[in-house]
C-alpha cells in the first residue's frame, strides 16, 4: 500500500488548522477556564490541549482514510463536506463558550455537533470502517464537554 503523504498532511493540517484557528480566535482560554464554575468531574486546564490536538489529529487521520479510500467519488465528497461542517461547529463552539462567554447557546450548538459528528461516524464508517472508529473519541469527548458546558450554563443562569 502506497500513503499519498501529501492527502495525508493536508488532511491532518486542515484539522489542526481548524484547532489552531480556534486557539487564534479564543485567547487566554486556560485563565478563563480556571476562573470558571468547576463541576464536578472537571479536568485541569492542562488536559484540554492535549487531548485536543489527539483528537484533530484522529479527525485528520480519518478524513484522509476517506479521501484515500475505495468509495466513489460522489461517495468521499459528500463525506468530506460533512467533515467541514462539523469543522466549522467545533470551531463554533470555541468562540461562543469562550469569547462571547455564552454558555447555553455554546451547549446548543455543541448538541448539534454532537449529532454532527455522530452521523460523521455513520457515514465515514459506511466508506471505511476504521475511519468510522477514529472519531469514537471524539464523540465521547463531546459527551463530556456536553456535560460540563451544560454544568457551567446551569451554574451562571
Amino acid at each position: 500500500m502506497k500513503v499519498q503523504w501529501k492527502a495525508l498532511a493536508i488532511s491532518l493540517a486542515v484539522s489542526l488548522g481548524t484547532g489552531f484557528l480556534s486557539s487564534l480566535l479564543t485567547p487566554n482560554i486556560r485563565e478563563e477556564y480556571a476562573q470558571l464554575y468547576q463541576p464536578p468531574l472537571a479536568p485541569p486546564g492542562w488536559v484540554f490541549p492535549v487531548v485536543w490536538t489527539v483528537l484533530f489529529l484522529l479527525m485528520g487521520l480519518a478524513a484522509f482514510v476517506v479521501y484515500d479510500s475505495n468509495a466513489s467519488a460522489e461517495e468521499k465528497k459528500q463525506a468530506l463536506i460533512l467533515y467541514g461542517v462539523q469543522l466549522f461547529f467545533n470551531l463554533g463552539w470555541s468562540v461562543l463558550f469562550f469569547r462571547l462567554h455564552a454558555y447555553l447557546p455554546a451547549f446548543l450548538w455543541l448538541i448539534i455537533l454532537w449529532f454532527l459528528v455522530f452521523m460523521l461516524i455513520k457515514r465515514f464508517g459506511a466508506l471505511d470502517e476504521l475511519a468510522g472508529k477514529l472519531l469514537i473519541p471524539y464523540l465521547l469527548w463531546l459527551t463530556f464537554a456536553a456535560y460540563l458546558n451544560l454544568s457551567i450554563a446551569l451554574y451562571y443562569l
